[in-house]
């Protein structure tokens, strides 16, 4: 394998990590409010109000891109691969924002 191949497989793997986390963190939402679907390596988010959310990894950039309410992101991992960040912005935290402002309620995700 060579050097950018292992590089490639090193990042899938936490990307992948990351998103099967957030993936489980908000399957615990009542399907009627919002329907989860992992396709690939894209996480969609759809809300009963029909609005979106789309998490994908982009190996390319070795980034996860988040877009929601007509804004995107595009975080980079910490060198663990378990905090993603963008500036100030954080991953976890930015989907929280997102729901509770889409949800109306405030939102923490308990990821595992």
């Amino acid at each position: 394998m060579n050097p950018r191949e292992k590089q490639d497989a090193e990042f899938d793997k936490v990307a992948d990590a990351m998103l099967r986390r957030l993936e489980r963190a908000v399957s615990v939402f009542d399907p009627d409010e919002v329907e989860v679907e992992m396709a690939g390596d894209v996480l969609n988010l759809t809300l009963a109000s029909g609005q979106k959310i789309v998490i994908n990894r982009h190996r390319a950039a070795r980034q996860i891109w988040m877009a929601a309410q007509r804004k995107a992101w595009h975080f980079n991992p910490d060198a663990d691969g378990n905090v993603w960040k963008v500036g100030e912005a954080e991953l976890t935290a930015t989907l929280e924002q997102a729901l509770s402002s889409l949800l109306s309620r405030p939102i923490k995700l308990q990821l595992r």
